[in-house]
């Protein structure tokens, strides 16, 4: 069962975080699906009839702030791609919080990184196989 079917991230410089966003999509294979002055997009959207998808919006916003308790985690492809999603957020302006490795406290085989995005947002990518 997949819970998220679409969330929007909320950010007060959006030029700063396309760079960021296009970087650790790129990286978990997310295609781009709109771009707009004041909005990004990324993943996939459901059709009727086909509803295994989702995807992020990116949007500005004057009163975005970050909060070390809000995290979004995005699944990736493989565990190459956890760590193509670091080294491309740290590249784009994002900070560590957490180097790809196995995280056995969840389960043996997660295997997950953590970023900070350029305005504090919280963000992680996880291979469960």
């Amino acid at each position: 069962m997949q819970l998220i079917d679409h969330v929007s991230i909320s950010v007060r410089d959006l030029d700063r975080a396309r760079r960021f966003y296009d970087a650790i999509f790129s990286a978990l294979e997310a295609p781009k699906v709109y771009e707009r002055d004041d909005a990004i997009g990324y993943g996939a959207r459901n059709r009727p009839g086909d509803d295994a998808h989702s995807y992020v919006s990116i949007y500005r916003s004057v009163d975005a702030s970050g909060d070390a308790r809000r995290h979004w985690c995005f699944r990736a492809p493989s565990r190459t791609a956890v760590e193509a999603f670091h080294a491309a957020g740290l590249a784009a302006g994002g900070s560590d919080d957490g180097p790809p490795g196995l995280r056995s406290q969840y389960h043996p085989a997660y295997y997950a990184a953590f970023l900070i995005d350029p305005e504090g947002n919280r963000v992680e990518a996880v291979w469960h196989r």
